[in-house]
């Protein structure tokens, strides 16, 4: 039986940083009404916001993926902290939409620099073969933990100070990651057999491949679903959600709002992903990735069906977080390890930035639309059966992928 340890100085360092990434980035949705209300903005606005950085951070992704194998993994995160923190107080000081939006391409690029991309690939190199999917799941899972308490936070700091105000206290906060550089140390060096090819050969190879393309296409509804969620979801909840009881479970916990239950609704997402990021890595180690993946997506559609097919009630509400947050970054540990086993380690980064890039495609949809066709239609109703319709088609698409190894070329003779 292998002795190789789980947790290590890289895997607790890297799961600290995206704590703190995913904790200030699922809070955004908490400040969709504020800000709107604020400036009088429609609500197609701040979403547009929104689905522009989740465009950058997909945009972003490769970019830093390259550059972390390029010049260090520690100077990608450190340039992702700097544009991250100076996107978020820039923004404090913003007064037009498009300043915002403009704005919101900085913040996309700085989680980029320290998020999933570069993470999971210093990740996945430093741990063994053994352990690889696991550790991946536990790396997620700490993005989820972050979840838990961010947007509660927000939702807490905007009782004592205004808006702008937190973003200042987040852009700050986000500095910190900083703290936890020397845990990451140098990360497993690559093979030599990897070493022999470029990475220009590896990304023709790779975009050739039928099975990376369903991969890519199938992340897309990964993003939308998220997206939405993460943006519209408190609002949702906000205006659609029958009333709390004020004798019941919830108001004696302090939850007596709409509002207030939409930010718990993040924090349960993200508590219950804590779980089913882990088991999925767990999973990932014995059993094919592909069709984990397709197992995901299906009781993902299930769920957004029923919920939306059903009166929304507090109870609902619980419910549906709960089971959406056991399935909610489950994906991430099996399509990145996929991408690992299939492609190998060396250009990880930057392959899986690709990949990464089809699912901020799909939340850039996601948010924007939900503002858009919010604005046009009066409700959310049309943009959550989009989701629960490119759901099915992920299920799907991944059932084809070859889970194999690709070999590697042998170097031609001198």
């Amino acid at each position: 039986m292998s002795n190789a340890r789980i947790f290590t100085p890289v895997l607790i360092g890297g799961s600290l940083i995206l704590l703190i990434n995913f904790a200030l980035r699922a809070s955004f949705g908490v400040f969709q009404i504020p800000i709107a209300e604020d400036f009088g903005w429609p609500r197609a606005e701040f979403s547009l916001a929104i689905a522009i950085q989740n465009l950058a951070w997909g945009v972003g992704q490769p970019i830093f993926g390259a550059l972390a194998e390029r010049w260090g993994d520690r100077w990608a995160i450190i340039l992702g902290a700097i544009l991250y923190s100076a996107g978020l107080i820039l923004t404090a000081f913003a007064t037009t939409p498009a300043g915002v939006q403009l704005l919101e391409i900085v913040v996309g690029f700085g989680i980029a620099g320290t998020g999933f991309g570069v993470i999971l690939a210093v990740v996945g190199r430093a741990a063994s073969d053994e352990n690889r999917s696991l550790a991946l799941g536990i790396a997620t899972a700490a993005g989820s933990a972050g979840q838990v308490f961010g947007a509660p936070l927000a939702e807490i700091l905007l009782a004592f100070y205004a808006w702008q105000s937190v973003f200042i206290i987040f852009g700050v906060i986000v500095l910190a990651t900083m703290l936890f550089l020397p845990l990451l140390g140098d990360g497993k060096p690559a093979t030599r057999s990897e070493l022999e090819e470029s990475l220009g050969t590896v990304l023709n190879r790779a975009f050739r491949d039928p099975s990376f393309m369903m991969i890519f296409a199938g992340f897309f509804s990964c993003g939308y679903q998220l997206g939405f969620i993460t943006a519209h979801f408190p609002a949702m909840i906000t205006e659609m959600c029958g009333p709390i009881d004020p004798a019941g479970m919830l108001a004696g916990l302090g939850i007596t709002t709409t509002s207030a239950l939409g930010a718990v609704a993040i924090s349960l997402i993200g508590l219950a992903n804590i779980g089913g990021a882990i088991l999925a890595g767990y999973l990932g180690k014995r059993y094919t990735k592909k069709y984990l993946l397709a197992g995901i997506y299906t009781l993902r559609t299930i769920a957004a069906a029923a919920f939306i097919l059903t009166p929304i009630t507090p109870g609902t509400v619980i419910v549906f977080s709960l089971v959406m947050g056991a399935l909610w970054l489950a994906t991430v540990p099996l399509t990145s390890g996929l991408v690992a086993y299939i492609y190998g380690l060396r250009y990880m980064g930057t392959l899986y930035g690709f990949v990464f890039l089809s699912h901020q495609i799909g939340s850039f949809m996601g948010v924007w639309l939900g503002g858009w066709l919010y604005d046009a239609s009066g409700d959310y109703l049309l943009v959550w059966w989009i989701g629960v319709g490119v759901g099915a088609f992920s299920a799907l698409i991944h059932l084809p992928v070859r889970e194999a190894p690709v070999r590697i070329a042998a170097p031609a003779a001198a």
